[in-house]
């Protein structure tokens, strides 16, 4: 069966190339790109995938669903361009090719922060369902935490990503403003509103979580590390919806 990875970039030389050697045995990859003004585009091409370019930017829900589009195959790979497929997972991948029991299959994530695998703080496994017929899975149209939604069985694959999602913190905190800003607008267009202690109480309950809950603490500084980055997260999303609902209607509207 012809299997498509499509992958959506923008400005992502220093991954692209890994991230699609690690995907070599695909019949078909389709690389959808949204204003590199690096070499992103270029290496991907050096690697044989097929390059278009959209003109906006519409969130990653949409993003991937015009990605899919472009796909050919009989099955999708979707993978970040943050990410690599390991020996491991690609056997895993080309086992169910041979003989597929379900319409759609998850993968585990092991991802890195600040040199460290993390394998708690609610970083590991991270499911996510990335390999289905390209008939039976859609993406959600979630501007920001987009999911396959899929219409049928969905398996699970042995063997994981690597997953490489932050090469400093000031992508990290640039990642955290750029979502909760996403999040904050969706929520206010789905009429959801908060008030001002809304996002004290949310943050201080995502730290809790990550590093108590989901034993965060077992990642060493890493771990404290995330579960601050976590709750700040949840302030910035938690204060923009405040603000959101605090501006007049007409500028709220437009912010959304």
């Amino acid at each position: 069966m012809k299997l498509s990875v499509i992958v959506i970039t923008k400005n992502e030389a220093t991954h692209i190339g890994a991230c699609l050697d690690s995907v070599a045995f695909a019949d078909e990859i389709i690389v959808l790109d949204s204003g590199s003004t690096d070499a992103t585009c270029e290496i991907a091409r050096q690697r044989g995938a097929r390059v278009e370019r959209s003109a906006d930017w519409p969130g990653f829900g949409p993003q991937k669903n015009r990605a899919l589009d472009l796909a050919t195959g009989d099955w999708v790979l979707s993978i970040d361009a943050d990410e690599r497929v390991t020996p491991a997972l690609a056997e895993s991948i080309a086992r169910v090719l041979a003989a597929p029991d379900a319409q759609a299959y998850r993968v585990a994530r092991l991802s890195n922060f600040c040199g460290r695998w993390i394998r708690h703080s609610g970083w590991w496994p991270d499911y996510v369902v990335r390999l289905f017929r390209r008939d039976a899975g859609r993406f959600s149209d979630a501007p920001v935490h987009e999911h396959v939604v899929v219409s049928g069985r969905t398996g699970t694959l042995s063997g994981h990503f690597l997953h490489y999602p932050y090469a400093s913190l000031e992508i990290f905190i640039d990642k955290i403003n750029r979502y909760s800003t996403e999040a904050a607008r969706a929520a206010y267009r789905k009429g959801r509103r908060t008030g001002l202690m809304g996002p004290f109480g949310h943050a201080a309950w995502t730290f809790i979580r990550h590093y108590v809950v989901r034993r965060g603490f077992l990642d060493g500084w890493q771990g404290l590390v995330l579960a601050g980055m976590a709750a700040t997260g949840s302030f910035y999303r938690y204060v923009k919806l405040y603000w959101l609902g605090k501006r007049p209607p007409a500028a709220s509207a437009d912010e959304a």
